[in-house]
């Protein structure tokens, strides 16, 4: 069986891979790993990259997403498997730096997936400066196709569902975090928001404070979600791309299908349900979701 155990990275096409760089390492508090033919190659800590950049002329916005598999099937052999479904996938070597293999997917949306197993650990350790976050955490797909996305990633990728809002938002993870994908049914598709996971509410209300010194608006939260109840602000950043900090994010114990027990949760335990809003507290959600894309 296919199982994808983490999230690995977010590559994205932009016009001003500076730009983007500067935000990154002096307000994010990623680490330069490495250029390569104009792109720029970010990490979090460990991993030789969590972020990509990648120098584009038009369009702008995500290409590609990274999963991490864990190990136990070749790539040759997930290729096998995929293209029964259908899938078109290719094998690349050394096609991007850092990791020596991976299979290109394109999804039944039409995005782009890097499954890999190994990633070079050659990051130079966490940064000293700026917001550093634990981790590349999640990451939100508006998807026009979205039902078939998500049987993507639940039957063939081995992610499990562990919420909803409505009909609208499907959560789902490859491990125990509540969410590291989340499909939300859209118009169009595009990138709704990356996550990056904060280490506890101290940290959270610094980066916000270190936001608001460089003129970023925290243009939603801190607010608790329902599904996750992790605590989330989020801000855009240069390239109007939609970035959340969160921290307090459910526990999901896939064996026993509940999340574990917290003090805040309405049910014990707290299973898998359909919630009918997006905020715990009941804060505003300022935004309309077609203001996010940038992709087009």
């Amino acid at each position: 069986m296919i199982q994808v155990i983490r999230l690995g990275y977010a590559q994205f096409a932009t016009q001003d891979v500076g730009r983007l760089e500067q935000y990154y390492t002096e307000i994010m508090g990623l680490s330069l790993t490495e250029r390569a033919e104009g792109a720029a190659y970010l990490n979090v800590g460990l991993d030789h990259h969590n972020i990509v950049l990648a120098p584009a002329t038009e369009k702008r916005g995500l290409q590609a997403i990274g999963w991490q598999l864990d190990g136990h099937m070749e790539l040759k052999e997930v290729q096998a498997e995929l293209t029964k479904h259908g899938l078109a996938c290719q094998i690349k070597r050394d096609a991007v730096p850092g990791i020596r293999e991976l299979l290109e997917v394109t999804d039944p949306d039409g995005g782009t997936v890097h499954l890999y197993s190994e990633m070079e650990l050659s990051a130079p350790g966490f940064a000293k400066r700026g917001i550093v976050p634990n981790k590349l955490g999640h990451i939100a797909i508006a998807a026009k196709n979205a039902q078939k996305l998500i049987a993507f990633y639940t039957e063939l990728l081995g992610f499990a569902k562990t919420d909803w809002i409505g009909d609208v938002a499907n959560f789902m993870t490859c491990n125990t975090d509540h969410h590291t994908l989340n499909v939300v049914a859209a118009p169009k598709s595009f990138m709704h928001h990356i996550a990056f996971e904060l280490r506890d509410a101290s940290h959270q209300h610094d980066s916000l404070d270190w936001l608001a010194r460089h003129h970023i608006r925290t243009v939603w939260g801190p607010s608790r979600h329902t599904a996750g109840h992790n605590i989330a602000a989020y801000h855009f950043n240069p390239d109007n791309h939609f970035i959340e900090l969160f921290t307090s994010m459910d526990i999901y114990i896939r064996e026993l299908g509940y999340m574990e027990p917290r003090p805040w949760h309405e049910d014990l335990p707290m299973r898998p349900k359909v919630w009918d809003s997006l905020s715990y507290w009941g804060t505003d959600y300022d935004f309309r979701l077609e203001s996010v894309g940038a992709d087009d």
